[in-house]
């Protein structure tokens, strides 16, 4: 059944797919929702979707260099990124007091702080990107979908362009509702959920690092 699709509809699927899973790029989506309101929650979003299409796009044109130069370093790349996750829950457990308002000085940050639009959109792709063993769920779940690294250009590029869009619609619903539900969420309820976020993150990034050193 899924075979039969058009390219750029498993792709669609395949984005969604990858995306869908509770994990800490969806926290961080959440808690930046809940902090700085729709537009840094989606940008993160925006991020983390690029970032999938790069590893789609790594995994549809059969790029094994890539593939495999990405996989050889994994280990360093995920010790990177649970450090920063786990620097970015520290600083959500900092920056969330219990009145809910957000400090003078992280205010004042601009767009080149972490409230700025873009910081967020390349923590977002960065933080994804540090995840190389992502290849592998993208050629399981290629190949699932009756996708071959041997496919033409044209399929490969529709697939690509099915996860960019899928992905990015799923961080567009997910931090749709979660802003939604900010408005009718008191400031002390929101410094609690976006604290409890930050533990969360801190959790998930330790994890990360304990099994990049197991590796």
């Amino acid at each position: 059944m899924a075979s039969e699709l058009p390219f750029f509809a498993r792709g669609l699927l395949i984005g969604l797919a990858i995306a869908a899973p509770v994990g800490p790029m969806a926290l961080l989506c959440i808690r930046r929702t809940l902090e700085r309101g729709w537009p840094s929650g989606f940008a993160s979003g925006l991020g983390i979707a690029t970032a999938d299409g790069a590893y789609a796009a790594v995994a549809a044109f059969g790029l094994t260099a890539v593939s495999g130069l990405l996989l050889r370093e994994a280990r360093w790349v995920q010790l990177a990124g649970g450090a920063a996750i786990v620097v970015l829950g520290l600083s959500s457990l900092n920056s969330s007091p219990l009145g809910g308002e957000v400090p003078g000085g992280a205010r004042g940050r601009g767009r080149w702080g972490e409230a700025g639009l873009a910081p967020a959109y390349l923590s977002g792709l960065a933080l994804t990107l540090a995840n190389p063993p992502t290849i592998i769920s993208f050629l399981a779940v290629m190949a699932g979908f009756g996708i071959g690294t041997s496919a033409g250009g044209r399929s490969a590029a529709a697939v690509v362009l099915g996860v960019l869009v899928g992905s990015g619609a799923w961080w567009a619903v997910v931090t749709g509702a979660v802003a939604r539900a900010r408005t009718r969420i008191g400031p002390r309820a929101r410094a609690w959920i976006t604290r409890l976020a930050g533990l969360l993150l801190v959790a998930l990034g330790f994890a990360a690092l304990l099994a990049a050193i197991r590796e």
